[in-house]
């Protein structure tokens, strides 16, 4: 991110404060409103019912809290695809939410502020589509845009993903589901991998009809190993439809992942440096965070990338004989990179390694399977 985005993103909390202020009776009962969504979200999640954000309380508890997680965590990811926009282009984010990915897109992409866009924000919960909106417009002012160029379409409706088209809306430039499909997949048995498949296919079809021809599509996932597992599937499906993965892959092979019960794609952002009231609230709520976790897949124009070249998807761990290792995605498959503490902890969840920079020894880790490659 630039400069710009990130002191935007740091002051996300306060101009939440600012936007949904939370009467003084109220304020005391917030982290305690934010645990209790948070185990709808996860451990409970079979007890929430589908109009969870029409709860005044808990529609409070999103916004506060995990509206701004979920700001940092796109934010980190979204300057790093090749998201190409040009003026008039449709956008359109399917189980939008709060208008989280609009939001991000302004605060992590300045570039495409002057650019007009429709984007079209679809939910099926009109107090969150409502909020986000008053949200982004608030967002747009704290940035001095009170001329904003995007055209914002909120549009209430159930998404069902065993059909393959939203109907009456225009194929778009981008198309995005950020944290939508673990609602349809938790719900089935994690062996129950044909279920998986068969809605991974369904979705892949939704995606590529509203899509245009020569447009990206983006979807993000807690980073789970059932949302890794999903995401791998779904990759497959976009591959036969002709829509190449080109992030977080570096190929266009089979996934290393599939079907691996133990590893999945997934990366990790810290949070170190995030702004000072979010992590005070994660402490309130007794939910501290100390890093972000997501599984994404995008589809669209190919960023240049070395041929063979190694993905790191995973965080440092320790070896056999003082070694260090991470584990890493390339077109020869699984690939576990070795060598020194010191030369493993400069690597990053989700750095890319040219394939003349990693050394394969010809053996295979016994644990996971994956060739042993030793960093240059």
């Amino acid at each position: 991110m630039t400069s710009e985005s990130k002191q935007l993103l740091d002051s996300v909390s306060e101009l939440i404060n600012k936007t949904f202020p939370v009467p003084a009776r109220f304020r005391s009962k917030l982290p305690s409103d934010i645990a209790e969504l948070s185990k709808l979200l996860t451990s409970e999640r079979g007890e929430r019912s589908l109009s969870y954000l029409t709860r005044p309380n808990l529609l409070s508890a999103y916004l506060h809290y995990f509206l701004p997680w979920n700001l940092y965590r796109l934010c980190f990811l979204l300057p790093s695809l090749n998201i190409l926009l040009k003026p008039d282009d449709i956008v359109t984010d399917i189980g939008c939410g709060p208008l989280t990915l609009t939001s991000a897109l302004w605060i992590s992409r300045p570039d495409l502020r002057n650019i007009p866009l429709t984007i079209n924000c679809i939910d099926r919960s009109s107090p969150a589509l409502e909020a986000g909106k008053k949200f982004f417009l608030n967002l747009c002012e704290s940035t001095g845009d009170q001329k904003n160029l995007w055209k914002i379409n909120i549009i209430k409706k159930e998404i069902d993903f065993r059909k393959v088209s939203l109907k009456n809306e225009k194929p778009a430039a981008l198309v995005c589901v950020i944290n939508v499909f673990n609602e349809v997949y938790e719900k089935y048995s994690h062996n129950n991998t044909e279920k998986l498949k068969f809605t991974a296919a369904n979705a892949a079809q939704l995606l590529y009809n509203e899509a245009l021809p020569d447009a990206s599509i983006l979807i993000v996932e807690p980073g789970v190993p059932q949302s890794g597992k999903f995401i791998s599937f779904i990759r497959s499906s976009l591959l036969k439809l002709g829509r190449e993965s080109v992030s977080p892959c570096t190929h266009k092979e089979k996934c290393p992942l599939a079907g691996n019960e133990k590893r999945w794609c997934h990366f990790v952002f810290d949070t170190s440096k995030t702004s000072k009231e979010i992590l005070r609230l994660s402490a309130a709520a007794k939910l501290p965070k100390d890093r972000l976790v997501l599984s994404f897949i995008f589809t669209g124009k190919t960023i240049n990338v070395t041929s063979g070249a190694t993905r790191i998807i995973s965080d440092i761990f320790p070896l056999p004989g003082g070694l260090f290792g991470r584990y890493g995605c390339s077109a020869r498959g699984l690939i576990l990179v070795t060598g020194g503490k010191n030369r493993i902890d400069k690597l990053s969840s989700f750095d890319i390694i040219p394939e003349n920079h990693i050394s394969i020894s010809g053996d295979i880790d016994v644990k996971s399977r994956a060739l042993i490659g030793i960093l240059k």
